[in-house]
């Protein structure tokens, strides 16, 4: 199994080193509202394309653009700085963290047995996926996300019921798949969010929260493989960049037990 067609989009808002393998294509995200930032690479505002919502929607705009204008057979979703990561333990060490970045080799074995790569869940411990939302953004989005559900796609509220119960998740938004299943999640997708969003306008809330279709989206993708059944394969992530694992984790305790929800990302 050699020689895939193979597209994974890089989303990417400002100048940044990317992975070099053919397979990853990076896209610029929000293009059609700064096109000055990035004017060498793909925008996300040609063809069809939902670029101008990217403060909302963040990295989806790139998965839209995706969806919409790219045929390749399997078509995949990462990050600037979060890519999957390599299996090899000797890639793993190295010192230049994009030297572990999971490269079109392994990924075509991966897909010989798997037409769907996740990455590996984030577990809370201590909380739920529902109370975690509820302490770190606003929980109405979760109850509005539930009553779309109920009229768009009511076979699936079971299961966002059940998900919302969970300790872990995959989250990320990052995701690589055959094209069937890619354009099938994306078609199932947008539709929920867009209808969320007429209900609960993202500018009313400040920029770090108004990025909140992109969270749902991560909480949906779970409900969309776990209730369709879909089989899938996990790999680790690679941030690019040092964690400060100390804000990261005072910030989550802050949020359990002082009810202070975060403003910005780690």
């Amino acid at each position: 199994m050699s020689g895939l067609d193979i597209t994974i989009a890089v989303a990417m808002h400002k100048p940044y080193a990317h992975a070099e393998d053919t397979m990853y294509l990076p896209v610029h995200v929000g293009a059609d509202l700064h096109p000055e930032v990035l004017t060498n690479i793909t925008g996300d505002n040609t063809g069809d394309n939902i670029s101008q919502l990217n403060p909302y929607f963040s990295e989806l705009t790139a998965m839209y653009w995706l969806w919409k204008n790219n045929d390749s057979d399997y078509k995949g979703i990462v990050h600037y700085r979060r890519y999957f990561a390599s299996p090899s333990l000797r890639k793993r060490l190295s010192h230049n963290r994009f030297d572990r970045i999971l490269s079109r080799q392994e990924l075509e074995t991966l897909l010989a047995n798997n037409n769907v790569i996740l990455p590996s869940k984030r577990r809370y411990f201590i909380e739920t996926i529902y109370s975690h939302y509820e302490h770190t953004h606003y929980v109405e989005q979760l109850h509005q996300t539930r009553d779309v559900l109920k009229d768009m796609a009511p076979e699936y509220v079971a299961a966002w019921d059940t998900l919302l119960k969970k300790r872990s998740a995959h989250i990320f938004n990052m995701a690589i798949m055959d094209k069937a299943d890619f354009n099938a999640y994306c078609e199932w997708l947008f539709p929920i969010l867009f209808k969320i969003t007429r209900r609960i306008d993202p500018a009313t809330y400040s920029a770090f929260h108004a990025r909140y279709p992109g969270r749902l989206s991560e909480l949906l993708l779970n409900v969309w493989i776990n209730a369709n059944h879909i089989a899938y394969g996990t790999v680790p992530t690679i941030y690019t960049e040092p964690m400060n694992w100390w804000n990261k984790g005072t910030g989550f305790l802050k949020a359990k037990f002082f009810k202070k929800k975060y403003d910005a990302s780690f």
